[in-house]
């Protein structure tokens, strides 16, 4: 007798279910009582699908579906209150997945409801002695995601680089982290504000497809408002083209990291198919919905791209568009050949954009101790203090 073959029910689009009901015979609103388990109850077992009848369920594992959530394989507690996420799938295969109470600031000024109140909340952060939460003390979290098995841009100042590419993730197995992280939280939706970051392992721009058949389900069925998200490219131009045209799409962040064309293509090498023109010229074309301002993403590397004629550049590049910067002093790692600038240098290069209208913000590094901060996600389990 053969082994069923094995099929995953998150993820799946809404006419594959139905497919699926059909084919077991069942009536059509089955489907819809498939949606609310996967994604608003978040059950993760057949099980536990209570509102469907034992002998429907029976059948759905007999002919190899399962609901398909991962299972934490490890999990790190930062002193700041941040939760890096080992993930397992159920080929072997493992992305990490950041839970951030309280965000790190990232969305702040981006022209959304979710960048006014980030706002608010750094000025709040401000006039705190110091940026720790006690567990439980949060009144909002981002969940930073990953979209795929390792990375294949090779930034030279991102850990994850060192892994390599070993798989795209499923659209199931991008929304399974955020529902697993969701459950592990306690996380109430109807209470709970949640913003979700694609910033994680990967580049989700070469997932495309996958990535935005999950942003489809986290939208439409699991409730999560598109203006909640925000997806980070590295600059893949033909995707921007494409996200553009998108209905229902996040905000858009991209990785820039240097204003020039040849100190780019050394710290990212995928600016040598994807040139800085190019890139800005795609960016100069995206249709921005009211309000929105694009984010470029700038992580600086001490005596590389940091200095007063890099801000400078940086002024002129972006002049004329839509836009805030993200600065992001270097989460330092093993392996990585750069230094983290120090506060003054970070400042001054902040001011300058400030000053010549470019509204520019200081990403807080969270999760440092347990590197689990921007550039730092790579399977770490032997974890030493960062300078």
């Amino acid at each position: 007798m053969s082994t069923p073959q094995h099929t995953e029910l998150l993820g799946l689009s809404n006419q594959r279910l139905n497919e699926i009901v059909e084919a077991h015979g069942q009536a059509s609103y089955r489907a819809r009582q498939l949606l609310d388990g996967l994604y608003r109850q978040r059950w993760s077992s057949l099980e536990e699908f209570s509102n469907l009848p034992r002998s429907f369920r029976q059948q759905l594992a007999e002919t190899g579906h399962t609901v398909g959530l991962p299972r934490v394989e490890r999990r790190f507690t930062s002193s700041d209150g941040t939760v890096r996420y080992l993930l397992a799938f159920s080929d072997g295969q493992s992305v990490e997945t950041v839970w951030m109470p309280e965000g790190d600031g990232g969305e702040a000024g981006d022209g959304s409801e979710v960048g006014d109140a980030e706002l608010r909340d750094l000025d709040a952060a401000d006039k705190r002695e110091e940026n720790v939460l006690s567990p439980g003390s949060w009144h909002r979290a981002t969940i930073c995601v990953s979209s795929q098995v390792g990375c294949a841009v090779d930034c030279a100042f991102c850990m994850t680089a060192f892994l390599g590419l070993k798989r795209n993730l499923s659209a199931g197995e991008i929304i399974g982290q955020i529902l697993a992280v969701l459950n592990d939280q306690q996380v109430e939706m109807e209470r709970d504000r949640i913003n979700l970051v694609f910033m994680g392992q990967g580049e989700p721009f070469l997932n495309y497809d996958n990535f935005m058949q999950a942003v489809r389900l986290l939208v439409e069925e699991a409730g999560i408002p598109a203006s909640r998200m925000t997806v980070s490219t590295s600059g893949i131009v033909p995707r921007i083209a494409d996200f553009g045209q998108e209905t229902v799409r996040p905000k858009l962040a991209v990785s820039l990291n240097a204003p020039r064309e040849k100190l780019r293509t050394e710290i990212m090498p995928i600016t040598k198919k994807w040139t800085i023109e190019k890139l800005m010229s795609a960016l100069r074309e995206f249709p921005l919905r009211q309000r929105e301002r694009l984010t470029f993403e700038y992580v600086l590397l001490a005596g590389v791209n940091d200095n007063v004629t890099h801000a400078r550049e940086l002024v002129d590049l972006v002049r004329g568009l839509r836009a805030k910067v993200n600065l992001i002093a270097l989460n330092p790692g093993p392996g990585i050949p750069f230094a983290t600038p120090s506060p003054d240098a970070v400042a001054q290069f902040q001011n300058i954009l400030i000053k010549a209208g470019i509204p520019a913000f200081v990403r807080r590094p969270r999760g440092r101790d347990i590197y689990a901060a921007c550039g730092q996600l790579k399977h770490t389990t032997e974890l030493v203090q960062l300078a």
